[in-house]
């Protein structure tokens, strides 16, 4: 899909072609949208290759369902009691659904022997790389015919494009999906489950058709799908956070942001909050140029607010630790909760949690590791007894290295505050700040655990996750 970052590429592109005539640019992709592009390239010529696919039957339901994860249980347990051989992929907007979802398919079938075997399979980013591959492996066999249990994978838009699993003859998709907002007035960005595109929805339906005749139910009325839908979801460069994007740019040399020719224009609000969070960080100067700060910036490939952190560290004697933990906020969720055993994750959990919240708690973690690989003990064998995830440690630990050597490049010193100096942990928090001091909250106390950002006025309470169990006066 079309993200800010190949938005701004496009345009950069776009000026660059202008100027040197010899240069050729082929575009590859297959879910963009191409005809948008090929009218922004000033009608480039277009090559499409159709794939092969097998007729998809579609079926709609007749009446809207109030709760869509149970119609979607009861759709996958009627496919598997009624249907011939073939494995279900049932679609939903987010990794809590997908795991919820398989505890109650797990339920259903343990209720009727009858039904036989189901394999019940999550598949979402923040799963372990093992046991995402487990759903490209074929469902075993069971009784003495050899004949095989039926598999259903339960997975966030992943399936969609990114994950590609063989066997699927039956795709249950409910039409919802988690679509990242912005709200440039309240500087917020929020994670909203909301209808998805006639697009997408083609796309959900194809993953039935690979190999054989398949049939995909979906759990909306075909009158929703023509009215309430759209043919495609607005481009990310309309409902992100622009800040990273017009640093990107500034850096590029582009000065006059409101007239760059986007494929997609932001609108100037989006565009102007951004400049004025930059300026309040110091990547900009009063008169939107780059300062020398945000020159240093732009070379982090993080958010500028990271960025800022990991340049203000040696001033507050945390260098490494905020390397740490900027490497760990960029990685993939590194806690797991597997099925079965979410009490027994939880307590190990607690053993890393530190008073001062989720920052602090995440190098803890780190540091965790890095003593295991340290001492010569085996990494993975650490991961697996304390439910982390190996991948997103290892991740981690790479991309530490990667800012490690661009801080050293632009003379960044690596130093660390003593742990036994009182001023250890302090100091790590007064880093943070300086990246972060407009997202600082403050505890309301007409309304207990309900917190007020301070620069918007914004309510806002802490996630469910958060380590901080009690009510902190100020949080970041």
């Amino acid at each position: 899909e079309r993200s800010v970052e190949t938005d701004v590429l496009c345009g950069l592109l776009r000026e660059v072609l202008k100027q040197r005539s010899e240069l050729r640019l082929v575009i590859m992709s297959p879910t963009m949208e191409v005809q948008k592009l090929q009218a922004y390239f000033e009608e480039a010529p277009l090559l499409q290759l159709p794939g092969r696919a097998h007729p998809v039957e579609i079926f709609y339901i007749s009446e809207p369902e109030k709760d869509y994860i149970v119609a979607a249980v009861r759709a996958v347990v009627h496919i598997h009691s009624t249907e011939a051989d073939g494995d279900v992929l049932l679609f939903l907007p987010n990794a809590h659904e997908v795991d919820f979802a398989c505890n109650l398919l797990r339920k259903e079938t343990a209720k009727s022997s009858e039904l036989g075997e189901l394999v019940v399979l999550p598949l979402h980013s923040s799963l372990p790389l093992a046991q995402q591959q487990k759903v490209c492996e074929p469902a075993p066999a069971r009784g003495g015919a050899a004949r095989v249990a039926r598999k259903v994978v339960v997975a966030t838009d992943l399936a969609e494009t990114a994950i590609p699993v063989d066997g699927i003859v039956y795709v249950v998709d409910p039409g919802l999906s988690a679509q990242r907002i912005y709200n440039p007035r309240i500087r917020l960005q929020s994670s909203l489950v909301l209808p998805n595109s006639r697009a997408s929805a083609a796309r959900r339906a194809s993953r039935a058709g690979r190999h054989l005749p398949g049939k995909c139910y979906r759990l909306f009325t075909e009158k929703a799908y023509q009215k309430d839908t759209t043919e495609v979801l607005p481009p990310e460069m309309l409902r992100s956070d622009l800040c990273s994007a017009v640093l990107a740019l500034k850096k590029n040399g582009v000065e006059d942001l409101v007239h760059f020719d986007f494929p997609d224009p932001p609108s100037p609000e989006a565009l102007m909050r951004a400049i004025e969070t930059l300026n309040y960080l110091e990547c900009l100067d009063d008169e939107g140029g780059l300062s020398g700060l945000g020159d240093m910036a732009a070379k982090f490939p993080l958010e500028p607010q990271l960025a800022r952190m990991l340049i203000e560290a040696p001033k507050h004697r945390c260098s490494n630790e905020a390397l740490s933990i900027v490497a760990m906020l960029s990685a993939l969720p590194v806690f797991i909760r597997p099925h079965g055993a979410v009490k027994a994750a939880d307590e190990v959990r607690s053993r890393f949690t530190h008073l001062d919240g989720d920052h602090l708690t995440l190098l803890n973690v780190f540091h965790a590791y890095k003593q295991q690989v340290q001492d010569g003990s085996d990494p993975a064998s650490f991961c697996t007894e304390n439910y982390l995830d190996a991948k997103a440690l290892r991740s981690a630990e790479v991309l530490r290295e990667q800012l490690k050597k661009i801080m050293e490049a632009l003379g960044l010193q690596m130093v660390s505050t003593d742990f036994q100096d009182k001023e250890y942990y302090p100091n790590i928090r007064r880093c943070l700040t300086s990246g972060f001091f407009m997202q600082i909250a403050h505890l309301e106390k007409e309304k207990p655990a309900t917190y007020q950002v301070v620069k918007e006025g914004q309510e806002v309470s802490l996630h469910p996750t958060s380590c901080l169990q009690h009510k902190a006066e100020w949080v970041l």
